[in-house]
């Protein structure tokens, strides 16, 4: 029995490749498919993106466009598309064509293996250096939240079982990650190397500086791994704090002096002063991401809608 399947697509300054993309899909869908929709998110992209979308639903009525009323980031208009579509399986990828729909029916048949996310791992990204070096801090800060396997084969072309979204039903933050959200729905990933072609039009949105923001933003969104950080390194600290008094005593009772010397004093006090700051910070973090959440600011808005949804 064919599947039904949604495809959707975050879009930020794309006009060039969605044509393409929407063609591509077609193709490779239609005869593996038993109902079909493609909902074209256009995350603010400020460029001619809403008016191609809009060209295409009027081409075919299995499209949906959904345009934010800002940039709110990959992730927030994955979460937008994902929540509004209808089919029993969600396939997600990116719109600038590295991700190859031909690969498509590959996640298809790892999901009909008893497996509910299946992504497609690149055999070898087509970045360059400091994106690719940027997505592997991406991943390295997924394991907390993931698990160190499931996050190493981590990608945004992924294909999931709709059900899944029952997990994050209420989920409302303006930090969103949804490898991580998938991970409150079950625990059975897998995943398939496909190919990744090289970037044909324009230049790749995310910046090193972005994705690493981004990987803090999923640490101390999703995790308590840098609560616990703080506290080993708290505790390392105390240990040490012992070990100088110890050896203050120590040089008191066999020499009859303290310890002198403002360096030693100095750097003390700049060790300890700087591990209670660190640990400031990473509460602050989390009071902060607990202020925002208490405000209730949503993952997106939609601006705009087109098609027959």
């Amino acid at each position: 029995m064919k599947p039904s399947i949604s495809v959707v697509v975050p879009v930020f300054r794309s006009e060039q490749t969605l044509v393409e993309l929407h063609r591509r899909l077609v193709d490779v869908l239609d005869p593996r498919s038993d109902g079909l929709e493609f909902i074209f998110v256009d995350d603010a992209s400020g460029d001619g993106s809403w008016e191609v979308i809009r060209g295409l639903a009027g081409q075919d009525t299995r499209v949906l466009g959904l345009q934010h009323s800002r940039n709110y980031g990959q992730h927030n208009a994955l979460l937008t598309g994902v929540r509004a579509a209808r089919h029993d399986i969600i396939v997600t990828l990116d719109d600038d064509l590295q991700n190859p729909p031909e690969e498509i029916p590959r996640l298809l048949a790892l999901l009909e293996e008893d497996c509910d996310v299946a992504y497609g791992t690149p055999v070898q990204e087509q970045h360059g250096f400091l994106r690719d070096s940027a997505s592997q801090i991406t991943k390295i800060a997924l394991q907390s939240a993931m698990g160190a396997e499931t996050a190493r084969n981590t990608s945004a072309f992924r294909a999931f079982r709709a059900v899944l979204r029952n997990a994050f039903t209420d989920y409302h933050c303006p930090y969103v990650s949804l490898d991580v959200l998938l991970t409150w729905g079950t625990t059975r990933f897998g995943s398939v190397m496909v190919r990744h072609d090289p970037r044909q039009v324009g230049v790749s949105n995310y910046t090193l500086g972005r994705l690493i923001l981004h990987a803090f933003n999923m640490v101390t969104g999703f995790s308590v791994l840098p609560l616990q950080i703080a506290s080993i390194v708290g505790l390392c600290f105390t240990l040490l704090g012992f070990g100088l008094l110890a050896y203050v005593l120590l040089t008191y009772w066999l020499h009859g002096s303290t310890t002198s010397g403002f360096p030693f004093l100095a750097s003390v006090i700049s060790l300890f002063s700087g591990a209670q700051l660190f640990a400031l910070g990473i509460i602050g973090e989390y009071i902060a991401r607990i202020h925002v959440r208490s405000m209730g600011r949503p993952a997106g808005v939609i601006r705009q809608r087109i098609g027959q949804h």
